[in-house]
């Protein structure tokens, strides 16, 4: 549908990629049946209150997946993200676009990054296979979010994930979030507020937090320990 010639161009984009599992060949369950796509519903409203949505700057929309899992070699969802990239593209112009990402779909996110829209990846309990691609998030800005008490994906591959990606040209760090779980239940406010922060922060609207800040202009070797923040002391 053409823009109609008085409503304003946005000027950036988020993109929102929910979880999933690592095998499901089959549709997503619909509407409030689909729990992976209703946990992100809080971070949109959280994302749209910090980068100004009402005023009409900037797009927040969730990408559809054709399919419940990753599937293996199909790599489902990262062809779904690369197809809402394009898409976007054609409607809104060559706008920069953060990718919000949780499991799943934050795997789907750091291997979309590639394209030529992304600006950065803010990562939700990611998950991070040892041999999953970084080249593609060279010249990104890549923040992680992770429990350490995460049973389901590891906070320790997220954390090397942090330093492959700087050797290959990135600038990223990752936040431990203590006490908390792979669904985001435990502390579901602060996942909330600061990944909106962050968003806000890589976009322009906002300010980034200053040790994210800190952490993101460290040089290419630093190691991974270097680039871990912990959520509690985001403040001091």
């Amino acid at each position: 549908m053409a823009r109609p010639p008085s409503a304003r161009r946005p000027s950036a984009a988020v993109l929102l990629l929910h979880g999933g599992a690592e095998t499901g060949p089959a549709a997503p369950l619909p509407g409030p049946l689909n729990l992976p796509a209703m946990r992100m519903r809080p971070f949109a409203r959280s994302v749209a209150g910090a980068t100004g949505v009402a005023a009409g700057g900037v797009l927040v929309r969730t990408v559809r997946y054709a399919y419940r899992g990753w599937n293996g070699p199909r790599e489902d969802p990262l062809h779904d993200a690369v197809r809402a990239l394009d898409a976007l593209g054609r409607e809104a112009g060559e706008i920069p676009v953060v990718l919000v990402g949780h499991s799943m779909g934050a795997r789907a996110a750091l291997r979309a990054a590639g394209h030529p829209l992304v600006r950065g990846v803010v990562g939700l309990a990611a998950w991070c296979p040892d041999d999953d691609p970084v080249d593609q998030l060279a010249d990104r800005d890549v923040v992680l979010l992770h429990s350490t008490r995460d049973r389901i994906t590891s906070p320790r591959a997220a954390q090397l994930l942090t330093a492959r990606a700087r050797l290959a040209g990135a600038r990223s760090c990752l936040v431990a979030i203590r006490g908390s779980d792979h669904a985001m239940v435990r502390r579901a406010g602060e996942w909330h507020a600061l990944t909106a922060r962050i968003v806000a922060g890589l976009l322009g609207p906002g300010p980034l937090p200053g040790p994210v800040a800190d952490a993101l202009g460290l040089p290419p070797d630093a190691p991974a320990v270097d680039g871990t923040l912990d959520l509690d002391l985001l403040g001091a």
